[in-house]
């Protein structure tokens, strides 16, 4: 670094990535400040510089040896490997500047006093993590999966049988299929579409809930989707349309999977497409072969139903926020409760990088053929059906909130 780019860095001020410290700083609390900024996007600690921005230098002569070998090796774990560098100020002031990425084995922990403290990074603050917070690092860093997670109150009566018995008859092809309760309990538990319970009965996983569920919104209020189309550009008082649609995300049908199946109760994607067709599309003049008036749709379905998948597979289910889809005059946007997974950018995101949130999710939407095996649909489908359909690019919000698709309009009405 560069010493114009350090005074620079110190003129702006602390924030959630920057942190001034004396160096003679306790250890424990140096490690406080790197476990937070490790368990959110990285950082760098400038030693040497006073809270109101004074630069006072560094002191210790074996500054570099302590903080590899007492701060991150004893404190810090897992194991994080920084990059240290001393910035010359003049002939008797030096800065040292210790930076580090995001961590991508979380969550990172404090090891002080027999116990292991997680912290996270706010502002210009470092607090201990909520259970909430604990839940996304350890989901974030591989360690848990939040659709395996139990839905309180629940059990196999709250599973639609009709539709796992399609699932494992029709979809996965099975010959055996459960009859009692504990032979249902037992395959469910096995696919990890239940799991028993501290009361060590079994219920419905998060992953199981949504999938096959009966009404899952009444008891995870994440589940299900609103909808809601507005006349105009803006959020408006007025919406031509509002509802919240509550139903398990698979379908029940008849038919083997690679056949023609024909549907006989839909699931939550079909529901809403059925639901939003006449608020994104017109009849045109021309007459189809059944002597029907054909359809316009203002977007390319597929690209829609491309992104209700993803919102689902790939949402944060730890965040108790439904998947929302807006309809406007000029563009429909998806949003998806959560940020990206782990390291994973936007950047990432549309050069066809995976990372999977929810495994169990995902390998069922594939049974159903909803998706494929290369996992590539913002990539594949997505920009190129958005830029064929309406000559627009898709556009991609991405916050540590939520991840938003939003499909411009191929006629503004």
């Amino acid at each position: 670094m560069l010493k114009a780019e350090l005074l620079e860095i110190i003129a702006n001020g602390e924030n959630s990535g920057i942190e001034f410290k004396r160096d003679d700083i306790r250890p424990e609390d140096l490690a406080k400040e790197i476990v937070a900024m490790a368990n959110l996007h990285g950082g760098r600690i400038l030693l040497g510089i006073e809270d109101d921005r004074t630069i006072s230098g560094i002191q210790r002569n074996d500054l570099e040896t302590w903080i590899m070998d007492t701060v991150f090796r004893h404190y810090i774990h897992p194991m994080l490997l920084p990059y240290y560098e001393e910035i010359k100020i003049d002939e008797n002031l030096k800065v040292a500047v210790v930076s580090f990425a995001q961590g991508t084995t979380k969550p990172y922990v404090r090891r002080h006093n027999g116990r292991e403290e997680i912290y996270v990074r706010v502002g210009t603050t470092s607090r201990l993590a909520s259970r909430e917070q604990q839940l996304r690092l350890f989901e974030s860093g591989e360690m848990l999966h939040s659709e395996v997670l139990p839905v309180s109150g629940t059990s196999l009566d709250n599973l639609d049988i009709y539709r796992l018995t399609d699932y494992f008859s029709n979809v996965l092809g099975e010959i055996t299929i459960p009859k009692t309760n504990l032979e249902w309990e037992d395959r469910l538990k096995n696919l990890g579409l239940m799991v028993d319970g501290e009361d060590h009965r079994c219920k419905c996983t998060i992953a199981g809930f949504v999938l096959f569920g009966i009404k899952p919104h009444k008891s995870l209020y994440q589940a299900g989707l609103r909808w809601i189309s507005f006349p105009g550009i803006d959020m408006d008082y007025k919406a031509n349309d509002d509802v919240f649609i509550d139903a398990p995300l698979l379908p029940l049908g008849k038919g083997k999977t690679g056949e023609k199946r024909d549907i006989i109760a839909p699931g939550l994607i079909e529901q809403v497409i059925e639901r939003i067709s006449p608020f994104i599309s017109e009849e045109n003049n021309t007459i189809n072969e059944q002597f029907r008036r054909e359809k316009r749709y203002f977007y390319p379905m597929e690209a829609i139903r491309e992104a209700l998948l993803n919102s689902f597979a790939h949402r944060d289910w730890t965040r108790a926020l439904e998947i929302t889809i807006i309809n406007y005059a000029d563009r429909i946007e998806i949003n998806s409760p959560g940020a990206l997974q782990n390291s994973m950018t936007l950047e990432k995101m549309l050069t066809g990088q995976r990372s999977i949130r929810n495994p169990i999710i995902l390998e069922t939407l594939r049974d159903y053929e909803y998706v494929d095996m290369r996992g590539m649909g913002v990539r594949r489908k997505i920009v190129p059906l958005t830029k064929e359909y309406t000559g627009k690019d898709a556009q991609f919000d991405v916050t540590d909130d939520y991840v938003k698709v939003i499909i411009p309009s191929g006629q503004c009405r």
